[in-house]
């Protein structure tokens, strides 16, 4: 019921956030009938579109998930970009050069570049138990190392010398992820790890003591928890997602290759989309779904109407915005027309 609630609130922001995004594009003197027409054609139009709009919203999905158990375990992991990235030119390396064959090598690079993202998180897990430094930082700090060490990585010593931009060579053909009728196999990769990510949130004793010291760390701690070492084992399993994001992004993507730009906003966004599903692991999956569809229908508005993609970018933090208002809208007047029956009654039962 609180997963349905939460979604149903959030489906009330983004109705109100379109209607800003209308009056937005009326000014720009555009027709917001016809842009959000081209924005539902590109996005859901067809079942191109709408392989279209799951294929864009797989890294989305883990990243998503990613902020969401973090911030959730009272962990601030804003380092979703980095992580991905350095996920993604590690499975791009291991992709060109592992030597084992199919599905062997796919699912070996697939859980190598989790673990590698897995460890870079963990470097700030590590300062913060060695040295106390507050882990938003020191994770904000490790996105500008991972962005210009990955291009320093694809620039020089892995440079494939015939390509015009900074990229490392095409992994090998057998590794890349086949897709169904347009839509990649990541996708039901990416649904299979949220499921596995909330049985172990939901049931397991580590995924308890995590949601635990999300609540009251104070309170963890006292019944018996090592909050440290749940830290630790948060920031690696979250990093372990974004990774696993980057993977996909190269097994399953269109270039097959690390390139300069590879992982867009999808960190970031994830960021978000932990915001606008209330850091719950379904409703995240859910919200990442409807921003994949607003980067596919992106394209069209920008091809159709002339609107510049960075409407989408403008449109998914009014999203934000009045999704996080109307739910705090919602839970307090709930509460406190909750509180007023519960009065009327107490004291009818005492007159």
């Amino acid at each position: 019921m609180k997963s349905l609630n939460k979604i149903l609130t959030g489906i009330i922001g983004i109705v109100f956030s379109l209607l800003v995004g209308a009056l937005l594009i009326k000014i720009q003197g555009n027709s917001p009938i016809i842009a959000y027409k081209a924005l539902y054609d590109y996005g859901l139009g067809s079942w191109f579109s709408i392989t279209s709009t799951l294929n864009n919203s797989t890294p989305l999905i883990l990243t998503g998930i990613a902020a969401a158990i973090a911030f959730s375990s009272n962990v601030n992991n804003l380092g979703q970009p980095g992580q991905l990235i350095i996920g993604a030119l590690s499975a791009a390396l291991l992709g060109y050069y592992l030597p084992f064959p199919g599905w062997i090598g796919i699912t070996t690079i697939i859980i190598l570049s989790g673990i590698i993202g897995g460890f870079y998180a963990s470097i700030a897990g590590v300062f913060k138990k060695l040295y106390k430094m507050d882990e938003m930082l020191t994770t904000l700090m490790l996105n500008f190392i991972a962005d210009y060490l990955t291009i320093y990585l694809a620039t020089y010593p892995f440079l494939d010398k015939k390509s015009y931009v900074p990229a490392t060579k095409m992994i090998k053909k057998e590794f890349f992820l086949p897709s169904f009728k347009n839509l990649n196999s990541s996708f039901f990769i990416a649904i299979l790890i949220a499921l596995i990510s909330y049985f172990i949130v939901k049931y397991l004793k580590k995924g308890y003591e995590w949601r635990m010291m999300g609540y009251n760390p104070d309170f963890s701690r006292i019944g018996g928890c090592d909050n440290e070492q749940n830290l630790m084992w948060v920031m690696f399993y979250t990093g372990f997602l974004s990774g696993l994001a980057g993977a996909l992004l190269i097994l399953g993507g269109t270039q097959h290759r690390f390139i300069k730009g590879i992982g867009a906003n999808y960190g970031w966004d994830g960021i978000m989309l932990s915001i606008v599903g209330a850091n719950g692991i379904f409703e995240t999956s859910f919200f990442s779904l409807f921003f994949g569809f607003l980067k596919a229908g992106g394209v069209g508005m920008e091809f159709e109407v002339s609107i510049p993609s960075e409407f989408i970018m403008v449109l998914q933090a009014t999203i934000v915005l009045l999704v996080v208002s109307t739910r705090s809208l919602v839970s307090f007047y709930g509460d406190k027309m909750k509180a007023y029956f519960k009065t009327r009654k107490v004291v009818k039962a005492h007159e």
